[in-house]
């Protein structure tokens, strides 16, 4: 046995630790006090994220030349169970005046009252270069002061916008505090040690504020585009993976104090068998995440880097932060059950032959592998075949808050008392000449209330446009306001039946799209049309990307064909299992009315690329005892060894995606339940009884053509 030799001095030995230990200690330092700054360099923008080709970007970007100051609209509705009074409508002005000297108002628009008399509207403008977020509040906190017993709401793009705002408010305090909770338990229960868990679960915050430095100052530098949806998922994304990492390494740090004197030869002996794993897992996992690179829809593109940057600091911490963190503690770490040197002692013997869970289960594998796997296989395909009634084909802009959101109350009362899509119109780019023939075309289709086209001569902005051509406000004699002409294109508005967030609106945008395929067709409900159209292309040209990624790399790993392509399927199982019993549960019990079409696509990166790490612990480690005892004492060997420490960070991973779900956001929820569940699935079933049984069954021409696959059994 060596024992550390003469080349490594002893205050070598001090000095690498400690170094490595300050080197986290100054990235950590930098990047904790960010989380309190990420507002300043997210961007929650939706058009932002839309591919230069999609005709919501084109109109967006023209949009300033024709309105002038870019703005984003707030819709303000005032409604009451009786016919507004005089009275009324003199507290309405006079809170309309009170709003003007808000900051970043840009301007209001006459009070509009509704045909029944019962409800009133105005329009908002506010400066798009300050967050929603920020200014609609106090566009509340005014309008709250309205007399007469009047229901007021803001609502509109800035309203829901605000309102998403206020429902990712927790990202960075209660998420983060939820994660870590849970991690710091689930440890406490896994380790019973008082010192461990804190060091693993420091190892994965230090990984993250690590990652996050580095993130935010991509995002200021406008290099990466960061939204909050995205910086949610990267803090459980670190977390989780980190913990992961720092599981696999603690394990065999504990066996090789058992197997070693000196500290430093253990930890040596621990990087050695932890190294190529962690490494391939996370690469796995990178390399998924980057297949997101190829996505049109940059909420998207943008996931993938960023991601992948927190995969890459959980591996260097797992590997480099924790190892220094255990050597400095040594067997302290585990009180009050050290880890006792034994030159007799051998993990593979004590698991193969003890009779804690994970020696009788691998026993019982090897005893009946044939109709283990059968029966599982069974089951888990009848379950996915559910996976086809998910209805992933978008949801409106009104139910992404979860629980209370005054924007859906105020679009409810909006489509009750005015056509629907009032204050949030389809905008429609056409060249000058076409004006009239676009507004007759457009006033024949049945989803359009009215149509306008933008004026800056006028009051209002804009000009009625009817089949006789453009309307003139005031008395008989009253010319026509001049239409806005920027490069010999006008801007016409046409305002829906149907509220903008609604599958009968985006029917109507694609109508209109048809009919007018010469035009530019924007607005919100177009952009949400692109997004969803967008989102489901990325879908069907993303998943095969990261399967045959996933595949080449197992087939590297592994040095054969057969496994990976058995470790694959199981795990693309795995994924149409979780996505079945999400349809049932969202469908039938949480009453969900549909799925973002991204939520399978971030379901399949996440759940294949992380599952694949849980085989790929197990798979490295069998194939470690392959060499010696065998394929089928290998997968028993195998699943012995590794049952525990597998089973614990699959346990993590599932509770820190699990955490999601205190944020109220449907997207984040339904992503949560699918990889939570997805991770529990992976964990307990395929990994520990469908992929042992398969390799169990199969034998040495699982690794073929490797030499594995020669010779006796």
């Amino acid at each position: 046995m060596r024992r550390g030799g003469p080349g490594w001095a002893k205050w070598l030995r001090i000095l690498i630790p400690a170094l490595l230990i300050v080197a986290w200690l100054v990235g950590a330092g930098q990047g904790g006090p960010l989380f309190s700054k990420v507002s300043e360099v997210a961007v929650n923008d939706q058009t932002l994220y839309l591919p230069e080709s999609a005709d919501a970007t084109a109109v967006q970007e023209q949009l300033g030349s024709f309105l002038g100051e870019d703005a984003i609209p707030a819709i303000i509705v005032w409604s009451s169970p009786d016919a507004l009074t005089d009275a009324d409508f003199t507290a309405i002005n006079e809170a309309l005046t009170a709003i003007t000297d808000i900051n970043h108002v840009l301007e209001t628009s006459p009070v509009i009252p509704s045909e029944d008399g019962l409800a009133a509207q105005a329009f908002v403008a506010l400066d798009s270069s300050v967050l929603p977020g920020e200014t609609v509040p106090e566009l509340r906190d005014v309008l709250a002061e309205t007399p007469n017993d009047l229901t007021v709401q803001v609502t509109g793009p800035a309203g829901f916008t605000a309102d998403l705002s206020a429902s990712f408010a927790g990202i960075d305090g209660l998420l983060l505090l939820v994660a870590l909770g849970v991690v710091l338990v689930i440890l406490i229960i896994v380790y019973r040690s008082p010192m461990l868990p804190f060091i693993v679960l420091a190892t994965s915050l230090f990984a993250l504020c690590t990652a996050l430095l580095l993130v935010w100052w991509l995002a200021k530098w406008e290099i990466l585009l960061l939204s909050s949806q995205t910086q949610g998922i990267l803090f459980i994304l670190v977390i989780g993976a980190a913990t992961d990492y720092s599981l696999l390494y603690v394990a065999r740090y504990r066996e090789t104090l058992r197997e070693h004197e000196s500290k430093w030869d253990a930890t040596w002996a621990a990087l050695r068998g932890t190294w190529e794993p962690v490494l391939a897992s996370g690469g796995t996992v990178i390399a998924g995440l980057l297949m997101l690179l190829f996505s049109d829809l940059k909420t998207n593109s943008t996931l993938g880097p960023v991601a992948a940057i927190g995969i890459v600091f959980s591996m260097l911490a797992a590997l480099t932060l924790l190892p220094a963190l255990l050597f400095w503690a040594g067997r302290a770490a585990f009180w009050p059950r050290r880890a006792k040197f034994d030159a007799s002692w051998s993990a593979e013997d004590e698991a193969i032959h003890g009779n804690g869970f994970w020696p009788r289960l691998a026993r019982w594998v090897q005893r009946a592998p044939r109709a283990i796997w059968i029966s599982t296989t069974i089951i888990l395909a009848v379950l996915a075949a559910f996976s086809l009634q998910l209805k992933a084909e978008g949801v409106p802009a009104s139910e992404f808050v979860l629980g209370e959101s005054e924007a859906r109350d105020g679009q409810a009362a909006l489509g009750e008392h005015f056509p629907g899509g009032s204050g949030s119109p389809a905008y429609v780019i056409v060249p000058e000449a076409e004006l009239q023939q676009t507004a007759t075309a457009l006033l024949g289709l049945e989803g359009i209330s009215s149509v306008a086209v933008t004026a800056s001569d006028s009051a209002a902005g804009t000009a009625p446009v009817t089949e006789d051509g453009i309307q003139a406000f005031g008395p008989p004699g009253t010319p026509a306001p001049a239409p806005t002409v920027v490069d010999g294109k006008v801007l016409l508005q046409a305002t829906l039946t149907d509220a903008a967030d609604s599958d009968a609106a985006q029917a109507t945008v694609i109508e209109i799209r048809e009919q007018l395929p010469e035009s530019l067709v924007g607005g919100v409900t177009a952009t949400a049309l692109d997004t969803n159209t967008t989102s489901v292309n990325d879908r069907n040209l993303i998943i095969p990307l990261v399967l045959l990624v996933i595949t080449l790399i197992l087939m590297l790993l592994l040095r054969s064909i057969v496994a990976p392509l058995l470790l694959v399927v199981t795990t693309v199982l795995s994924f149409g299992t979780a996505m079945g019993v999400a349809a049932l549960l969202f469908n039938y019990v949480f009453d969900f009315p549909g799925a973002d079409p991204s939520v399978p696509l971030y379901g399949f990166v996440f759940l294949v690329a992380l599952g694949i790490d849980y085989n790929i612990f197990l798979m490295t480690r069998v194939r470690e005892e392959s060499l010696v005892h065998g394929t089928r004492e290998g997968v028993q060997r195998g699943l012995a060894v590794t049952g525990g420490v597998i089973t614990s960070a699959g346990i993590v991973l599932a509770a820190t995606f699990a955490a999601l779900a205190v944020l109220p956001i449907m997207f984040l929820a339904q992503l949560a339940f699918i990889v939570a569940f997805g991770v529990l699935l992976d964990t307990f079933i395929v990994r520990s009884l469908l992929v042992p049984a398969l390799v169990t069954d199969i034998g040495r021409k699982v690794w073929w053509p490797s030499k594995l696959a020669v010779g006796e059994e």
